[in-house]
């Protein structure tokens, strides 16, 4: 099995232990952020234990790198108002609270600090465009900064939890199925031929695949996560070999970072126990910010990485050879090549219309068209 990013699976949890945090300060944080202490508590962000102290954010936006030289490549901070805590100051123990996922947190403060906004979104995000949504975010962001680690002391059952496994959980699983090398696949879609063409072509080269959809808050217009999950249970199936795939729930929000969420991600799904991860074009991108395949090239800085990234570029169903094939194996031009158009199958659902099978499986175009209301309003 191959071993977690930085050598140690991170657990970070005290739960269902008791502990006396009456006296200690509370504050409440938002679920973003309770979704990154549950992420660090379980290990998905090993080998991080706590938010980011400045000599840590620092070489992450220098270096791609953590202090210790671990790549490392999205900041994971915890902002703050100071004028929300009396009289705190590095070395307290704070209690941090979130009412929608019953997050219950101490935080060992280590650090308080200052940081340069326009230099964390430029940096991260290669723009300051407010119109970028990460750079929006961190524009959003209170002036000052807790660093230190984390100990999860509860949280709550949630809708989608039966999907959801830990690293510990994943890797065990993987283990009893005898799977040496696990591809995973990143969605926030219902999967369409191009999206089973690029899992199965990487299926064929290891043991099992993991489907991992991103769940969480959305824009309206995406479709819901309940859409999203009974999709892809209804393509697997239908169309995967039941010892060769499995499902499971990532609770993170999206960046829109590009070349370096790529890299995040492919941490994540290493922690996991995968082995390869499926890159796409324009991986974690929005806009025209980045090029089509910068997220591509971002891996030739990381040897050190120790999850091979399987790249996948532009793809196609191309009436001549009658398949979805790629421009490395199809030879005719433009004319006979159908592009996977998320917005025409979109349209088409959105007018109750099942799109042709050579664009989604009947099934899955069912499965969709059974919710009333498929989209997030």
């Amino acid at each position: 099995m191959i071993q977690p990013h930085g050598g140690k699976l991170i657990d970070r949890n005290i739960k269902n232990k008791k502990y006396d945090t009456d006296k200690l300060q509370k504050f409440e944080i938002n679920t973003n952020t309770a979704e990154d202490i549950l992420n660090i508590a379980n290990g998905v962000f090993s080998p991080l234990e706590g938010f980011l102290g400045k000599n840590d954010l620092e070489n992450v936006l220098k270096e791609k790198r953590l202090e210790n030289d671990i790549p490392w490549t999205i900041p994971i901070l915890l902002d703050f108002d100071k004028q929300g805590l009396k009289n705190i100051k590095e070395g307290d123990t704070i209690l941090l609270t979130n009412n929608e996922t019953g997050v219950k947190s101490l935080l060992e403060l280590e650090e308080i600090y200052t940081y340069d906004k326009k230099t964390l979104a430029q940096t991260v995000y290669r723009t300051d465009d407010l119109k970028h949504p990460g750079v929006a975010n961190v524009y959003n962001m209170k002036e000052k900064i807790f660093g230190g680690k984390i100990t999860l002391i509860d949280s709550k059952i949630r809708e989608f939890d039966k999907y959801n496994l830990t690293p510990k959980e994943t890797r065990f699983l993987f283990k009893e199925k005898g799977w040496r090398e696990i591809v995973a696949f990143q969605t926030r879609n219902p999967p369409h031929i191009g999206h089973e063409y690029v899992q199965k072509t990487a299926l064929t080269f290891v043991d099992g695949i993991f489907i991992n959809p991103i769940i969480g808050k959305k824009k309206v217009g995406d479709f819901t996560d309940e859409v999203i999950l009974a999709s892809y249970e209804t393509l697997m199936q239908h169309y995967y070999l039941k010892e060769r795939a499995v499902m499971s729930i990532l609770r993170t929000t999206m960046k829109y970072a590009g070349p370096r969420e790529a890299i995040h991600h492919s941490i994540m799904r290493k922690n996991f126990g995968c082995t390869h991860f499926i890159v796409g074009r324009d991986h974690a991108g929005v806009g025209a910010y980045y090029g089509p395949y910068d997220a591509h090239e971002i891996f030739s800085e990381f040897p050190d990485l120790g999850i091979v990234p399987v790249f996948f570029r532009s793809f196609y169903r191309c009436t001549k050879c009658e398949s979805v094939v790629n421009e490395k194996i199809c030879p005719h031009d433009e004319q006979f090549h159908i592009n996977f158009s998320g917005k025409k199958i979109r349209e088409l659902l959105v007018n109750g219309q099942v799109p042709p099978e050579d664009m989604m499986r009947k099934e899955v175009s069912e499965t969709i068209l059974k919710f009333k209301k498929p989209f997030v309003e």
